[in-house]
């Protein structure tokens, strides 16, 4: 019987998926043209990067460790960071999807020398993500300051998110996951359902000045104060798990992607105010039997995402090219793969079903970023992590 339920189950996401644009399922074809360079090795469970402005990149290692890449070589030395970390787990940082996470230059750092991070703090029982600052002076991070950090603390090693973006007008965007899957509780409910509610910081994304504050104009700071009201940081909401944050500076767009359940991967366009659905409106699936998560799979109140990976995809690091070293790339969005070990590129067609190819990796992805170069670099995850070059194929 309960076989006969779940083949129902698959049977109706298959058709559905079939008749909607938005799902991506089944092979994908490799994209020509492209080639990938090994340019560092040496890095331990990678996280995030950014570039500074004499071109040396910033790489963040889960277990609390910056490390700085000059001219293709790695420093020897890695730079402490000034504050513990934990993974969230019962064990050492791979029992849990916490540490030392994002990393993102000020963009005054020529001026101020200061770069954001994102990290895991508590324990197994309570844990909470945290954006913090610092200097960067010589070999050593400096005058750490706490930006903004979770005010609810949550139990177990899953979902913190979390990625920083800052856009052109000096906000300064952050993701923070919705706590972590059933049986994880908060409040006597699935901490899950948080995302949904606009007075947690659970599955949502934040637009903040760069001192932590809710920045002038965001949908819901109308709402903030009253008891159980929006808190004013509140950008968007109805996220799982977003661990990609990319500005598309031809068109004015903020792109995101973010982990489904089983199956449910999405790659969305960010606009103020706007619900993502999770997890009331979505295809992803149950870990333990496959059951659907809900029903709905699109409502009016809900924003479509631009494509949904029914395959599961596992959506890392996340850049859109623009650029003149990879001319077959321009416009497009590419996603990393955690779980495809793959870079998906996504070329969106206004009222179609989006182009997508892949560029097959064969290591787990954890980031993408396009370099001041005009190549993609490609961090990936693991025991040794790799800095890879994408470039022109010949």
């Amino acid at each position: 019987m309960r076989c006969a339920l779940l083949a129902a189950l698959f049977a109706f996401v298959a058709v559905d998926a079939f008749a909607d644009p938005r799902i991506s399922r089944g092979r994908v074809a490799v994209e020509e043209g492209v080639k990938l360079t090994p340019v560092v090795d040496g890095l331990t469970y990678p996280w995030g990067m950014a570039w500074l402005p004499d071109g040396a990149i910033v790489v963040t290692e889960r277990e609390g460790r910056v490390r700085i890449i000059r001219n293709g070589a790695l420093d020897g030395a890695a730079i402490p960071f000034p504050a513990p970390v934990t993974s969230g787990g019962d064990g050492g940082i791979t029992r849990g999807q916490g540490g030392l996470m994002d990393v993102a230059a000020s963009p005054n750092f020529a001026r101020d020398r200061t770069l954001y991070f994102t990290y895991a703090e508590g324990d197994a029982a309570a844990n909470r993500t945290v954006v913090a600052r610092a200097k960067l002076d010589g070999g050593a991070l400096k005058g750490m300051t706490t930006v903004y950090r979770n005010p609810d603390a949550k139990e177990r090693g899953q979902h913190f998110g979390s990625r920083l973006l800052f856009t052109p007008d000096g906000a300064l965007l952050v993701s923070i996951g919705d706590g972590g899957n059933p049986p994880v509780q908060f409040q006597g409910a699935f901490i899950r359902t948080q995302a949904q509610n606009l007075g947690t910081s659970f599955g949502k994304v934040f637009r903040l000045t760069p001192d932590g504050k809710p920045r002038a104009g965001n949908p819901f700071a109308s709402d903030a104060g009253a008891a159980g009201g929006a808190r004013a940081s509140v950008w968007t909401y109805g996220h799982r798990n977003v661990q990609g944050l990319a500005f598309d500076a031809a068109t004015g767009r903020i792109w995101a992607s973010e982990h489904g359940a089983a199956g449910g991967d999405e790659l969305n366009v960010l606009e103020a105010g706007a619900n993502y659905g999770w997890p009331a409106v979505t295809y992803a699936r149950e870990y333990a039997d496959g059951a659907v998560i809900s029903e709905k799979t699109r409502t009016p109140d809900v924003r479509d995402p631009v494509v949904v990976w029914l395959d599961t995809h596992a959506p890392s690091g996340l850049a859109v090219y623009r650029g003149d070293r990879l001319p077959g790339l321009q416009g497009a969005v590419l996603s990393g793969g955690l779980i495809t070990q793959d870079i998906r590129v996504v070329r969106p067609q206004e009222g179609q079903r989006a182009r997508e190819t892949r560029i097959p990796v064969g290591e787990r992805v954890r980031d993408v970023r396009v370099g001041p170069d005009g190549f993609v670099y490609v961090l990936t995850d693991g025991e040794r992590g790799r800095l890879l070059r994408l470039e022109p194929a010949g």
